[in-house]
């Protein structure tokens, strides 16, 4: 084993190599399964190296053999319980199940530096310490947000947004006892010092959550995976571990870009999303001025009948797609209105859903073939040409307040300028607003038809009523 040891620096720099091309093929989605294979490769090459590594540190196998039984077990029953729920999760439950693989990496962390601040038998100096201390807190505040972050997007009681105006005070007072406890710890080397910036840090990880609203839980979830990255890499420099440095940069650097890409997305700066609270105003003024709005409602036949005799069609898809499940039956809608020469795209906006890619996951799913799934930038230009744009179960990401009403709280947000086609078409279960709580004034327009009812049922029902029709 010790022999092989010396090996292990060229299987991470295989490894790491590995991740580079696993981001590069995670950039588009048909090359993602490719991305993902890289991926794993990487991994369990950088697990085999770390294990010939510590057994040539501590004298070889046979010397650690009960920690390798440990260990080996912990994996085999991690990786029985992620593939179940990988096999299992529905697609809807998919951004709260992201949201709490993010946790688990920020729980790892901090019960990694803990075992290295106890372990007596190992000193460390300012670098480490300082490391220890970075990688510490960064973990635990991914932790507890993450496990906020889970119970908001699972709708769960406990995870209900905070307001008020204390909750800004006690985020300085947690973060400034972090720090200070942090410094303590750095100079002193006491336990206690460790243990009360670490509490201070889970703590200031759920408040820090809590009063960011719906409407943000993409650049969030984005977000948390940019930590969750850093804590690894700062743990990895505690471990003397390269290939938990290299991975964990490549996972925070490339979570930080997209946060970047996703604020840009929503015109707004990543500073604002974390503490402007936007999103978590409940619908009140902001959905609605008291007035009553007309809007016209059609059926599933109307519906077919105006797309049949259409040109061109473009779907916006949004939550209520993926709540409804409904991907495959829009997929079907879509192939039908094709074998009936109708020209049809799939309109992507980069915060559609409940996390980064959202709709892209859920189309892919589906089989909708990739050169039919545009992205915002790209089939903005071509709406004021589209003879049918059916939104389902959209809201915010089509908007028009966003471009022509300044006192709007998402004024100035790029859209997916749907207002812009000459018919419009919307199947949501209500008139009720979208996760920031905004009412949208394209629901109103002559042009527009309001089509209730489940999304999977109803572009079921399209479908159908399609089939026995022609062109």
């Amino acid at each position: 084993m010790e022999n092989l040891a010396q090996y292990a620096d060229w299987a991470y720099l295989i490894g790491a190599i590995l991740f580079v091309l696993a981001l590069r093929g995670l950039s588009s989605p048909a090359s993602a399964i490719m991305g993902n294979r890289y991926g794993m490769i990487g991994m369990a090459l950088a697990v085999a190296a770390t294990f010939v590594v510590v057994g040539s540190l501590n004298g070889g196998a046979i010397v650690l053999k009960p920690a390798y039984v440990l260990i080996l077990g912990a994996m085999v029953l991690g990786a029985g319980l992620g593939i179940y729920r990988a096999r299992t999760v529905p697609m809807t439950q998919m951004p709260e199940t992201v949201a709490m693989m993010h946790s688990l990496v920020g729980l790892s962390a901090v019960l990694i530096a803990v075992a290295a601040v106890l372990n007596t038998s190992s000193h460390h100096d300012a670098v480490h310490r300082f490391e220890l201390f970075v990688g510490c807190f960064v973990g635990a505040i991914t932790f507890t947000a993450s496990v906020f972050a889970y119970g908001k997007l699972a709708a769960k009681k406990w995870a209900k947004s905070m307001k008020g105006g204390w909750i800004k005070p006690v985020q300085v007072v947690l973060a400034l006892g972090m720090l200070g406890f942090g410094a303590g710890y750095f100079f002193t080397e006491g336990m206690n010092y460790f243990y009360a910036m670490t509490a201070c840090a889970l703590v200031l990880g759920y408040f820090w959550i809590g009063p960011i609203g719906g409407g943000d839980m993409p650049v969030v979830v984005s977000l948390l995976n940019s930590f969750s990255g850093w804590a690894a890499a700062g743990i990895g420099f505690t471990l003397n571990n390269s290939m938990l440095i290299i991975a964990g940069s490549l996972v925070g650097s490339s979570g930080a870009i997209l946060s970047y890409v996703m604020c840009r997305a929503m015109n707004r700066s990543l500073f604002n999303v974390l503490f402007g609270s936007f999103g978590a105003a409940a619908a009140g003024p902001a959905a609605g001025d008291g007035k009553e709005k007309n809007y016209k409602t059609g059926s599933a036949d109307d519906a077919a009948f105006m797309m049949g005799n259409a040109d061109s069609v473009v779907i916006v898809p949004g939550y209520g797609m993926a709540q409804a499940r409904a991907q495959n039956a829009v997929k079907e809608l879509g192939d039908l209105l094709k074998e009936k020469g109708v020209k049809v795209s799939y309109a992507i906006h980069p915060v559609a859903g409940r996390m980064p890619g959202h709709m892209n996951v859920l189309l892919a799913e589906a089989d909708v073939a990739y050169d039919d799934v545009k992205e915002m930038d790209e089939i903005n230009s071509d709406f004021a040409s589209t003879d049918v744009v059916l939104i389902i179960g959209a809201n915010d990401v089509v908007n028009p307040a966003a471009k022509n009403d300044p006192s709007s709280p998402i004024y100035g947000m790029p859209i997916l300028e749907a207002q812009r086609a000459r018919s419009i078409m919307v199947i949501k279960r209500s008139m009720s607003t979208g996760y920031a709580g905004l009412d949208n004034d394209i629901f109103y327009m002559d042009k527009t038809m309001m089509i209730f009812g489940d999304a999977k049922k109803v572009a079921e029902d399209i479908l159908k009523s399609l089939s026995g029709s022609g062109h």
